[in-house]
């Protein structure tokens, strides 16, 4: 941060003072978005507008204030003194008008209205799709919009109301409630005429299918080590369902949550479930989300809906 002087700071006072009159909330949006890219071409990205339309914009707000809010160079646009005062304006309105969203969003009486809620694929197809169907039945006044993502969706900046993932260290920023605990075990096809209970050191010489780098399993990524089964890995695949297809084509041997696989007649179980690879199943969402009707209908839904499933979602002991 530059330091100001007092010819500076009398400069600022007196931008203050205009902005009040002169700037309305779609101008301070697009300066933090300048500020936050450094380039136009970023804010017109960011503001899904075109690149003329983010330079006129700027322009004319330059012209309203009387005031350059960014040094153009061939690095970008750098915001000066007075830019960098929208800019952090621009913030702290952002975050209060998000705060108020979350506040004020669905204090109704009754469950009614959308959650937007996010899932990967293999709790959806393995798990959620049935229980989002009878919660449907039993909410009819609640819409679902399901977004699917390995990635965790930012619920401060209200990507999604609420987040059901699977994790051992949820962040500490959300509200959080444990619904379960997730077996894997190692899974290949009924076709490989390989015996269920063998040990890990007697598939040593099987091709195995292992996780991609985008599905950031460290613990897995671990497991893989101590077995030395990376050197056995003929496939990476990122996604979990992807990973079953690879099995079901015979590719090769695979670690899967026991939930995904145990649907499938011709994919057999080779171990029981793996101790180390056992992972927590959250319904996490924002406190600010705390009173909302309808988010409570669907964590309380879940919670039981779940937690009755709990042996099988733990996987099955062999033998």
């Amino acid at each position: 941060m530059q330091k100001r002087t007092g010819e500076q700071r009398g400069q600022l006072s007196g931008i203050a003072q205009k902005t009040r009159s002169q700037l309305a909330w779609n101008d301070f949006e697009l300066v933090l978005a300048i500020a936050s890219e450094g380039s136009l071409s970023g804010a017109s990205r960011a503001l899904n507008v075109s690149h003329a339309t983010v330079f006129r914009r700027l322009s004319d707000i330059e012209k309203r204030l009387g005031v350059t809010l960014f040094e153009r160079s061939r690095t970008g646009y750098q915001p000066t003194l007075a830019g960098e005062e929208l800019a952090d304006t621009a913030r702290v309105m952002d975050e209060a008008a998000l705060a108020a969203e979350r506040k004020v969003a669905g204090r109704d009486l009754e469950p009614s209205g959308e959650i937007w809620a996010t899932t990967t694929d293999s709790l959806l197809m393995g798990l959620l799709a049935p229980l989002f169907t009878q919660f449907r039945q039993k909410y009819s006044n609640i819409v679902l919009d399901v977004a699917i993502s390995n990635q965790l969706f930012n619920l401060t900046r209200r990507e999604a109301d609420v987040a059901i993932r699977p994790s051992n260290h949820p962040p500490e920023n959300l509200i959080g409630r444990p619904l379960a605990t997730i077996g894997q075990a190692v899974y290949g096809h009924r076709s490989l005429g390989l015996t269920p209970g063998a040990r890990i050191e007697t598939l040593l010489q099987q091709p195995w299918v292992c996780a991609g780098p985008r599905l950031q399993d460290s613990a897995l990524d671990l497991w893989m080590d101590n077995n030395s089964l990376r050197e056995s890995c003929v496939c990476r695949v990122d996604t979990l369902v992807g990973i079953l297809s690879a099995i079901r084509s015979r590719m090769g041997l695979a670690v899967l949550p026991c939930y995904l696989a145990e649907a499938d007649p011709e994919i057999i179980q080779l171990t029981d479930p793996i101790p180390e690879l056992e992972y927590g199943l959250w319904f996490l969402m924002h406190p600010d989300l705390r009173g909302v009707v309808r988010i409570h209908a669907l964590m309380d839904f879940l919670t039981e809906s779940v937690r009755a499933q709990k042996e099988r979602l733990a996987g099955r002991l062999l033998g």
